[in-house]
């Protein structure tokens, strides 16, 4: 199990260049099993997890073609759909999250989709309800094997309908547009996620030849067509890297350049670190954070403390709470963090207590952050990553921190961000890949 070893309390500077957008990659992958044509998808980052989604689609008779660093061509004429019952299959889906998004376009494109139970981050309940859910009410037939723990769907023909879905789900609401854009007829999703990820998804599926309306809506109209062709796609910069640069940024004093930033998809994010008094300018698409001995929360107009919950887009992403949390210890004032989705998300706050952070864990889904504005630095310590999110605060924490830091089972870290050790010591910092 490799390891970071850090020495902090460095400020950084420099320009970062932000990955390819993780969340997207997991789906637009597999769309190329909806078309026999090739598809070329640009800007993928190098991250385990695409990589294990990039390996399975090879598996499963995906012809894959690297045409420089981050570009590849996908072509999957021919499926072998035996290989989805056997034991291989079953190992490499079952330790992937974003292998749920095959199931889709498998049957959409050959009227089957299999799974075995996916992996990901233990951060709370994940349910799949809505996914297959939504495949039923297009006419397939599902079955859940509860020994084997797997999951398969049949269909003759998909039939186009009305669906609400029970939650807006982003990959729910992404296999369900797929399995629907070459159904029979009209298929109308209410309650449809509408992240910029999901957008990207559907404007590529309307290059492949779809008929997708209400993009950027919670309602999406989805005219049935008979086949798919090929297409070239950008995948977006990746959000959730951004936010964490802000807050690394903020937590080391540091002056940095995040280019290319795209920021007409960043949406509240830049306005929540401002809320903490992080000062963000925007030069053309690129964001500039200038160093800041101090930052201060603001309160609500009744001078009540701030709270800073996530929730479906356009409001604040799940996904970037962990690091408003350690970016808030080291400010000045108190904020209250609500994190409505997972309710294991909160609990590597006993990491950052143990730095000399001062946090109430209210409860599995509330934290209390009474900020320290600098007056005390967190003091370097041993901890253990347990999940992508979590990993990359502790990174920032340890780098704002005195003294040596190691953070174990580093494995979560590499799973969403590319060679992030690499890219901050470009910028001054000590970080050391151990094991």
């Amino acid at each position: 199990m490799a390891s970071f070893e850090i020495h902090g309390g460095k400020p950084l500077k420099g320009e970062l260049i932000p990955q390819g957008a993780k969340n997207e990659a997991l789906q637009v992958l597999c769309a190329p099993l909806l078309t026999p044509e090739k598809v070329t998808i640009s800007n993928i980052p190098d991250i385990v997890d695409v990589n294990k989604l990039i390996s399975l689609l090879q598996a499963m008779g995906v012809k894959i073609e690297k045409v420089e660093k981050g570009t590849y061509i996908f072509q999957a004429k021919e499926i072998d759909l035996d290989y989805l019952k056997t034991e291989d299959f079953k190992n490499r889906a079952s330790s992937l999250r974003g292998s749920v998004m095959i199931v889709g376009p498998l049957l959409a494109r050959f009227g089957v989709g299999y799974l075995p139970k996916p992996g990901g981050d233990k951060i709370g309940r994940r349910r799949l309800d809505t996914h297959f859910e939504g495949f039923k009410m297009l006419g397939a037939k599902f079955n859940y094997d509860a020994g084997e723990h797997f999951y398969s769907v049949e269909a003759k023909k998909l039939k186009g309908t009305y669906i609400h879905l029970d939650e807006a789900s982003v990959t729910g609401t992404a296999n369900v547009v797929m399995a629907a854009v070459l159904a029979e007829g009209e298929t109308v999703i209410y309650n449809a996620a509408c992240e910029p990820y999901l957008q990207q998804l559907c404007k590529m599926l309307n290059s492949m030849g779809a008929n997708i309306s209400g993009i950027g809506s919670n309602l999406l109209t989805i005219k049935g067509v008979k086949s798919l062709k090929g297409c070239y796609h950008r995948i977006l910069p990746d959000m959730i890297e951004i936010g964490s640069f802000i807050g690394l940024a903020a937590m080391t004093g540091s002056e940095i350049t995040i280019k290319d930033v795209s920021w007409e998809n960043l949406g509240i994010i830049p306005n929540v670190f401002r809320k903490l008094g992080i000062k963000i300018e925007r030069q053309g698409d690129d964001m500039f954070i200038p160093a800041q001995d101090h930052y201060e929360i603001e309160s609500f107009i009744d001078g009540s403390i701030m709270t800073i919950a996530d929730a479906p887009w356009p409001g604040f992403t799940p996904d970037l709470l962990s690091i408003i949390l350690v970016v808030a210890t080291q400010a000045k004032g108190s904020v209250l963090i609500h994190q409505k989705m997972f309710e294991s998300r909160l609990f590597f706050v006993d990491k950052l207590i143990d730095m000399g952070a001062q946090i109430i864990l209210c409860d599995p889904h509330r934290a209390t952050v009474i900020g320290l504005d600098r007056m005390q630095q967190l003091r370097g310590i041993q901890m253990t990553s347990p999940d992508i999110r979590a990993g990359v605060s502790l990174l920032i924490a340890a780098l704002s921190a005195e003294g040596k830091s190691v953070i174990h089972n580093i494995e979560q870290i590499d799973r969403g961000y590319q060679d992030i050790d690499i890219r901050l010591n470009n910028l001054g910092a000590d970080i050391r890949r151990i094991g």
